[in-house]
């Protein structure tokens, strides 16, 4: 198998570090393969969560706001990096609450599931304290509606490990 980032290395293109692409991306090693940095998908980002990231490659900050799935950034890609399949997700990621959230502290907080339009994150009850936010993976769409919201940043929005 051949080392592609060992490869652009030594064509002295490091490969950028992986982060979270746009929806409907190629797998890493094919997107930054047909990513021009043209920052197309970037600027049609209606919600203005894509930005540039490491080496000028388009990523998502959720800080900004959340994904609406409107296919945007894959209209507006002409290098098709990203590709949108029917039926097909924008991805796998989903919400992962750090134990920096404040009920996790004994403080009383809902703002995460409060936000979360695919109701993905319950409050179930908990004797002895407030209760725990859970997620539940089968709704929960990776959008990022609940990160800029929470008032402890606890709240991030993961890939699933590659494997």
């Amino acid at each position: 198998m051949v080392d592609l980032s060992r490869r652009a290395f030594f064509r002295g293109r490091p490969r950028p570090k992986a982060e979270m692409r746009p929806p409907w991306a190629l797998a890493e090693g094919d997107f930054i393969d047909r990513c021009t940095r043209c920052n197309d998908c970037v600027r049609a980002c209606p919600t203005h969560i894509l930005v540039a990231g490491d080496g000028g490659y388009p990523t998502v900050d959720f800080r900004e706001g959340e994904c609406t799935f409107c296919g945007d950034c894959v209209t507006a890609c002409q290098p098709k990096a990203l590709q949108r399949a029917a039926g097909q997700p924008a991805w796998s990621a989903q919400a992962v609450i750090g134990e920096d959230c404040l009920p996790r502290q004994g403080v009383e907080c809902r703002v995460c599931g409060d936000f979360c339009d695919a109701r993905a994150i319950r409050f179930p009850p908990r004797l002895g304290g407030s209760p725990l936010p859970e997620i539940d993976g089968e709704k929960c769409t990776g959008c990022g509606a609940c990160v800029a919201p929470c008032p402890t940043l606890a709240v991030t929005i993961k890939l699933p490990p590659a494997g």
